[in-house]
């Protein structure tokens, strides 16, 4: 039947042919590993059969039976002391274990299994090669002798036999104890999962679970091929037809599809064969390259892993990870998702890459990110154009700051009036702009007089009550000498030179500079307002105090939240809800 009319987990429509009958009552039945020779043992008896026409091949007494990897050699445990090794249905060699034997298993090294645990010994001249304090139930051999899983009752061991230090250290008799040579295995991993059946396809291991799923370990890493609906047992892999077939107790046959060109990329990966790993990966479909890309990921081999992956979102990642400015620049492109020309912004501005981090930031619509890029770098000219982007957008919590940063403080108060920030434009006004005080506070009590009359009423105008603000007439002169002494904006470079705001007296600075007479001022005094004012008293360092910094970012006194974020301003709110 043709590979498009299989379907994952559907009985397979397969004839079942009665091959005869076994002179004993079987209690296990195995293949020799060319497949040649099946053994059934049972009732103290073992029988070998040829596999095709079941004609009798050996007999004997065993207890228990177990091929070695060499298809023509195989061992019995006669009784729980002894244990004999055949060879062409010959005995080759009969000994006595030392710690005994209650089971034999079969693979590159003959294992025994005792009270005391697991020993394997070599086949050729039974020395015990190592003895391990583990209670097996199944043991697995790899093809290529270089893996073996020890599943027990309760996990299931990955370990790495390592050939060469076991023949030098049986040449040279160097770490050799009583439990065998040291260093013949490395544990490559521990999975807590009940191994039922199982089979290696080179440096795979494909199981059955105890909660009936087909899953395959790689490299420390579990992948689930499906969730079986019964208890099922593997019967083998065919890699001509890229298939994993299971059987069930009532002869029903599944398969699975399993791709041999990934098993066999994710083998030459764990053999560090990438040369034999770039000769696979054409051969491996589109669709499964993702998969194999997060493989390669969790091997560590990232830069291989964005080569394979066909997965935008996974190469955005790894490209990222990487430091890939361009193939992150092409996928956020793509993609045209904010959240990625933010991620990609980070790491532009984390590689000194500032006109990316800023083109990324501007695609990402993130003043806030652009505000503290400008500031950082210190581009007045990018903080002007982002206060009137920003306005312009109805961002205004940047828009604020990015005009507050400038010194251009009357932006500032007309950005809070027309966003109906009325008492936050009179605490403004009353700390930096004190000539505007008295033109909010008439708005702010007409806005107010629409919800409470009474409480517009208490809003004292300076106009009226000149008492309740002392020391006013000298904040009109601070103003004036502040506005004159900021009037050419100085570069950032020049911060050093300036004097803290903390450790500075304005009043005292401003002593002598005569102020021009605005609407309020003249409402007050009743005078006619002045010519322009003139400084009478100037400091060779006062030029080098002509900074933006000496306007302090101080939004206490605007009675906001102390801002670390300008995301988290709420300025926002409730604006022009009408």
């Amino acid at each position: 039947m043709g590979d498009a009319e299989i379907k994952d987990g559907e009985r397979l429509p397969l004839a079942v042919k009665d091959m005869g009958s076994c002179e004993i009552y079987p209690q296990t039945i195995q293949h020799n590993p060319n497949g040649r020779f099946v053994v059934v043992c049972g009732d103290g008896e073992y029988i070998i059969y040829t596999a095709m026409a079941l004609r009798n091949k050996s007999f004997g007494s065993a207890q228990e039976f177990a091929w070695a990897h060499d298809s023509s050699e195989y061992a019995i445990r006669e009784s729980n002391s002894v244990v004999k090794i055949f060879k062409n249905f010959k005995e080759k060699k009969s000994f006595k274990p030392d710690f005994g034997a209650e089971s034999i298993y079969g693979g590159f090294l003959l294992g025994v299994r005792s009270v005391n645990g697991l020993a394997f010994y070599d086949w050729d001249n039974t020395e015990l090669i190592r003895r391990i304090e583990i209670q097996p139930k199944h043991i697995f051999w790899s093809d290529s002798g270089e893996l073996v899983c020890i599943a027990t009752e309760e996990s299931f061991f990955i370990l790495k036999y390592l050939s060469e230090k076991v023949l030098a250290a049986q040449e040279t008799h160097e770490g050799v104890t009583e439990d065998g040579i040291e260093d013949a295995f490395e544990v490559l991993g521990e999975i807590q999962e009940i191994v039922k059946t199982g089979l290696w396809v080179g440096d795979c291991f494909i199981y059955t679970s105890s909660v009936n799923r087909l899953n395959y370990y790689v490299g420390g890493e579990i992948v689930t091929i499906a969730h079986l609906d019964r208890t099922m047992y593997l019967l083998g892999y065919i890699p001509k037809d890229n298939r994993l077939y299971l059987g069930d107790k009532e002869l029903n046959i599944v398969s699975y599809s399993l791709l041999v060109s990934v098993l066999e990329y994710q083998t030459a990966v764990m053999r560090r064969d990438f040369i034999m790993a770039d000769k696979v990966l054409p051969t491996i479909p589109k669709e499964q390259r993702t998969r194999v890309a997060h493989f390669l990921e969790k091997q560590g081999f990232k830069q291989q892993a964005l080569t394979v992956s066909t997965d935008p979102e996974h190469r955005f990642e790894l490209a990222l990870q990487l430091g890939e400015l361009t193939i992150a620049y092409q996928l956020a492109v793509e993609a045209e998702s904010e959240q990625k020309w933010k991620q990609l912004a980070e790491l532009a501005i984390s590689k000194c890459q500032f006109s990316l981090a800023q083109e990324c930031l501007h695609h990402a619509q993130d003043y806030g990110g652009l505000l503290l890029l400008a500031t950082a770098s210190g581009n007045a000219c990018m903080v002007n154009k982002l206060a009137e982007g920003a306005e312009r957008d109805g961002k205004n919590n940047v828009a604020f700051m990015s005009y507050f940063l400038q010194g251009k403080l009357d932006a500032c108060l007309e950005l809070l009036i027309r966003t109906g920030r009325l008492p936050e434009a009179a605490f403004l006004a009353r700390t930096y702009l004190p000539s505007q005080v008295s033109r909010v506070v008439k708005l702010w009590r007409e806005n107010l007089s629409k919800v409470n009359q009474k409480a517009a009423e208490s809003l004292a105008d300076p106009t009226e009550y000149e008492n309740l603000f002392p020391g006013l007439k000298e904040a009109f002169v601070v103003e004036e000498w502040v506005k004159k002494m900021h009037a050419d904006l100085w570069p950032a470079k020049q911060y050093p030179f300036v004097t803290p705001n903390e450790e500075r007296n304005v009043m005292e600075e401003a002593k002598g500079c005569q102020p021009s007479r605005s609407a309020t001022q003249q409402e007050l005094d009743g005078k006619p307002a002045s010519p322009t004012p003139v400084i009478m008293e100037s400091h060779a360092a006062n030029k080098e105090e002509k900074s933006l910094l000496e306007l302090e970012v101080d939004l206490d006194n605007l009675e906001l939240e102390d801002i670390d974020d300008t995301t988290d301003i709420n300025l926002d709110e409730d604006i022009l809800d009408d």
